[in-house]
C-alpha cells in the first residue's frame, strides 16, 4: 500500500474564511482535498475512504491538521486556502518491531442485551479496551507502563442533515510492540477504531530502536 503523510497548515485567516467551528465544518475542509472516489453503494456499507486525519491544533494564529493517505491531496483547500505539505511514506517505516505512538480514537463497545454502541467512560477503562483491542483486533501489543490516556472528552456538532452527533473521544499515547506485521500496516493504513470521518484512528507513530519488552 503506498500511503503519503501530509500537513494541512491554515492560518487564523484560512480557519475563519471555512468557517472551522466544530468537528463536522473540519470534516468537510479535509474532504474537500481528496476527489470522491467511493460509490453510493460504497460509502453506505463503510467501505473506507482512503484517507486519515488528525487535528493538532495550534494558536491563536496557526494550526495544524495531519493528513495519511493512499492519494495525494489537493494543495490548498477550495483551491485558495491554506497550505498542504506532502511525503511518501517508506515501505520500510512499517517493518520495525516496535514503535512510540500517539492516538485520537473514539472508545465504544457493544452492549450485549441491546447491542447498541455505548462509550467506554473514564480512563482506566478506556486504557483497559485500548489494550485489548490493540492485540485482537489491529496487530499490536501495548507496554503497559507505558500507556497513558491524556484527555477525555464528548464532540457535539449537527452533520449535513442538521442531525445531532455526539462523539467521545480520548487521546492515548505510549509503546507498542507489533506481533502481527500484516494487521498493523492495515491498521496503520486504514485507521482503528470507529469515528475514523471525525479524526479519529490515526496512529501517529515513531520507531522505537529499544524493545522495551526485552
Amino acid at each position: 500500500m503506498n500511503l503519503i503523510a501530509s500537513v494541512l497548515h491554515l492560518t487564523r485567516s484560512d480557519v475563519n474564511a471555512l468557517k472551522i467551528k466544530d468537528a463536522y465544518s473540519l470534516h468537510k475542509v479535509v474532504y474537500s482535498l481528496y476527489p470522491d472516489v467511493r460509490s453510493d453503494k460504497e460509502k453506505n456499507t463503510s467501505t473506507p475512504s482512503g484517507f486519515l486525519y488528525a487535528d493538532l491544533g495550534g494558536d491563536y494564529k496557526n494550526r495544524k491538521i495531519l493528513l495519511l493517505s493512499s492519494r495525494q491531496p489537493a494543495d490548498k483547500v477550495k483551491g485558495e486556502y491554506g497550505e498542504v505539505q506532502s511525503k511518501s511514506i517508506s515501505p520500510d517505516f512499517l517493518s520495525h518491531k516496535s514503535y512510540r505512538f500517539k492516538v485520537t480514537v473514539n472508545p465504544t463497545r457493544r452492549e450485549n442485551a441491546s447491542r447498541k454502541l455505548v462509550p467506554v467512560k473514564g480512563r482506566e477503562a478506556i486504557a483497559q479496551w485500548f489494550a485489548a483491542r490493540a492485540e485482537q483486533s489491529w496487530g499490536f501489543k501495548v507496554y503497559l507502563p507505558s500507556l497513558q490516556v491524556d484527555s477525555v472528552n464528548v464532540l457535539e456538532f449537527k452533520d449535513k442533515n442538521q442531525r445531532s452527533i455526539t462523539l467521545a473521544q480520548a487521546q492515548v499515547q505510549g509503546t507498542f510492540e507489533v506481533i502481527n506485521p500484516e494487521q498493523f500496516s492495515q491498521s496503520f493504513g486504514q485507521g482503528i477504531g470507529r469515528g475514523r470521518a471525525f479524526g479519529c484512528g490515526l496512529l501517529q507513530i515513531v520507531p522505537v530502536v529499544e524493545n522495551p519488552f526485552a
